[in-house]
């Protein structure tokens, strides 16, 4: 079967399963089995493909069609201009979660910083800051040793495995240890809203690095009450929130000895990071 013929096919099937990006979702997968970037397949329409390589293509649409996220099927995702592993035991990368990294880079540029990213997942946050720091290191925790062993693997892909180090841990177990940053963006979904997410989301991606707690800041309370013990003296606490939990984020940080440095908003205004000065 032609090329084209086959991934017009595989763009019926998504849209007659309500997939939006249809299209999209077809070509990056077909793209990704064939080992070519996702803009060369115009050049490639007329190929010719083969049995193998159109059940390895049947197979991953399927698992599209039941709303497997497309990150999971080709098992990496594009942050901060570089493709990082992931899978089931890791998050996938968000834009909004770009805007967190690059706050950070614009503040520690050209400075040599020690960094410690809580719930590092695939080290996306950590291991972009590190990329674009030269001088600095830095040290990811997270409390699942699968997602751990992702971030070790993107450690190495990036080459920066010899300025950071990733361990299975909370961040109770960190002793001996100072930090001019803090970074995290924990779990800050409210319980009786993840039954409201999309099927992408809540049938795929670890509920655990969703779950936020009754109100959602379960997890964010631990990590600005926790990181006054391993933050620097002047030292920054950059956290992601969600949606309409600025005020009361903004009031525990208050309240824990912290002084707002910034906070950044998304393409809809929304107040997506709070960045704050430990006194």
């Amino acid at each position: 079967m032609l090329l084209e013929k086959k991934i017009q096919s595989a763009t019926k099937i998504l849209n007659d399963h309500d997939i939006s990006s249809s299209r999209l979702d077809a070509e990056i997968i077909i793209s990704n089995i064939l080992g070519i970037k996702r803009e060369n397949l115009i050049n490639n329409d007329k190929m010719i493909v083969s049995k193998k390589i159109i059940d390895e293509y049947n197979s991953a649409i399927y698992r599209r069609s039941k709303k497997e996220p497309v990150a999971y099927i080709t098992g990496s995702k594009e942050f901060w201009s570089h493709d990082f592993i992931v899978n089931h035991s890791t998050l996938v990368p968000r834009p909004e979660t770009e805007i967190l990294t690059h706050k950070i880079i614009k503040i520690f540029k050209n400075k040599k910083i020690n960094i410690l990213d809580i719930g590092t997942g695939s080290g996306c946050i950590l291991l972009s800051i590190l990329k674009e720091l030269k001088f600095s290191k830095g040290v990811g925790i997270d409390i699942s040793p699968k997602a751990i062993k992702i971030a070790e693997e993107n450690s190495k892909r990036m080459k920066l495995f010899n300025r950071v180090n990733f361990r299975v841990l909370e961040i109770d177990k960190i002793y001996g240890s100072k930090f001019d940053l803090v970074v995290s963006n924990p779990p800050y979904i409210p319980l009786k809203d993840i039954n409201n997410l999309s099927k992408d989301v809540k049938n795929y991606e670890p509920i655990i690095a969703l779950n936020g707690g009754v109100d959602g800041l379960d997890l964010i309370k631990k990590v600005i009450y926790k990181s006054t013990r391993v933050l620097k003296k002047n030292g920054l606490l950059a956290i992601e929130i969600g949606n309409g939990q600025y005020k009361k984020v903004s009031n525990i940080l208050k309240h824990n000895g912290y002084r707002e440095y910034s906070k950044e908003c998304d393409y809809k205004d929304n107040v997506r990071c709070i960045i704050s000065t430990k006194l």
